[in-house]
């Protein structure tokens, strides 16, 4: 796509849009540190609200630089590994310590599966696929550090869960890029956009217990929509030999 005569005559403000995209993926890695040393406080329902909002940012950021067409504009920087950087931090690194703060896990050396997991599926050379899709589980472990919190998951049962996850890390499903999809992105967002608010409910709002964990559960339901849609669009990765 070639830029319109009036970005021509404003590559200035188009440089400032691309330098403001960046910003917002790197804000998140500030967003990551507050989570940590507000898990590390014990405030472990201000670490769930800043996890949140790095989630919020990493939904809408890729967009955004598609539309600013920042490779273009700043060709010198490399959006896809700020933005892998970033990502590690908040959905590896930082869920792994909130687990750990929070007891999920029966021992905090657990934390070490979706860690050094992670760390090999980020390194993947094909970890995002030509067609778009995330290869292996997509270490949505802010995710599952807030179900495991926010349904007071036993941690015997957790660290299980945690493990079977990152055993999926190394198993050549495709899994959906949301942003990406050729199908069902609308649909998708919308959903995504709903459970958002229904997780923000259910940490901030001040009712009793059994009512915030019927709230998760019925959160539930985007996720195995997330996974069954993958299964459907996605399904087995088949490497070229």
């Amino acid at each position: 796509m070639t830029p319109s005569a009036a970005e021509e005559r404003h590559p200035q403000k188009r440089q400032a849009l691309a330098w403001g995209v960046h910003a917002l993926t790197a804000s998140g890695g500030v967003i990551g540190v507050a989570t940590l040393l507000a898990a590390g406080a014990g405030d472990l329902r201000a670490a769930a609200l800043l996890m949140l909002a790095a989630l919020a940012i990493d939904s809408v950021d890729g967009t955004l630089a598609r539309a600013a067409r920042v490779r273009e504009v700043l060709p010198g920087i490399d959006g896809r590994r700020l933005d892998d950087i970033v990502d590690y931090l908040n959905y590896v690194v930082v869920p792994a310590v909130f687990m750990i703060a929070a007891g999920g896990l029966v021992h905090w050396g657990f934390a070490a599966a979706p860690v050094l997991a992670s760390a090999f599926g980020f390194a993947q050379t094909d970890a995002k696929t030509d067609d778009h899709f995330f290869l292996g589980f997509p270490s949505y472990w802010n995710v599952v550090a807030l179900y495991l919190w926010g349904l007071d998951v036993p941690p015997a049962v957790g660290t299980v869960v945690v493990v079977v996850f990152a055993a999926l890390v190394f198993v050549p499903l495709k899994y959906v890029y949301p942003s990406r999809m050729g199908v069902l992105r609308r649909t998708t967002a919308g959903l995504g956009a709903l459970w958002g608010l229904a997780l923000v409910a259910a940490v901030v709002a001040p009712a009793p217990a059994g009512w915030r964990v019927a709230l998760l559960q019925a959160s539930l339901l985007f996720p195995l929509y997330y996974f069954g849609v993958s299964l459907w669009l996605g399904g087995l990765h088949r490497r070229e030999p």
